[in-house]
């Protein structure tokens, strides 16, 4: 069945007003002990539908061959939105430390900054290892959106949450390591 080749594209930028609905409802719903915990719970699975839209967009561009410019450039800006409010609004929240938050956005959106400065060059896709620290981040966040406190406990979940943080702040500089490797010996190749 041939899908229209605007629809991973459509999917992408539908990732843009999600990410402000959740921040919004991650904000108003609070950390676990307030009492709007259904809006919390709203929030972290409007969170997992929006992330896991990542993989459906990409799903069906490669599958159906209408990969575009457009995604590649667009796709990754998406997921920084939707993750990074996620980021931010823990952290206001007070249930991770501010400077992993600045660490992850930091390289996030330094790296979103030169695609599209040299956007007009060429367009840099994402690398497998920035795909792989995406898709941790996506189960870290998950994770720590979720009431899951209520299920394992407190202290375990804190616990795991710490452990999830630290795998993401890692995969993030390493990631943003290889992808400055990366251009730079793409820049020597071309000149």
């Amino acid at each position: 069945m041939a899908i229209h080749p605007q629809l991973p594209n459509a999917i992408t930028v539908a990732r843009i007003p999600l990410a402000v609905v959740f921040f919004v409802l991650l904000l108003v719903g609070g950390s676990f002990g307030d009492p709007h915990l259904g809006v919390r719970l709203a929030a972290a699975i409007l969170f997992i539908i929006a992330i896991s839209t990542d993989w459906v967009d990409g799903y069906l561009a490669r599958k159906h061959g209408i990969v575009s410019d457009f995604g590649k450039l667009w796709d990754p800006i998406a997921d920084k939105l939707l993750t990074g409010s996620a980021f931010v609004g823990l952290a206001i929240l007070g249930e991770i430390p501010w400077w992993m938050v600045v660490v992850i956005l930091v390289r996030e959106w330094g790296i979103t900054l030169h695609r599209l400065i040299v956007r007009r060059e060429h367009v840099v896709a994402a690398a497998w290892m920035g795909k792989v620290k995406t898709a941790v981040q996506g189960v870290a966040l998950s994770w720590a959106l979720l009431p899951m406190d209520v299920v394992v406990g407190f202290l375990p979940w804190l616990v795991i949450t710490a452990v999830l943080m630290w795998i993401v702040v890692i995969l993030t500089i390493a990631s943003g390591i290889d992808y400055v490797v990366a251009q730079a010996r793409g820049a020597r190749a071309s000149s």
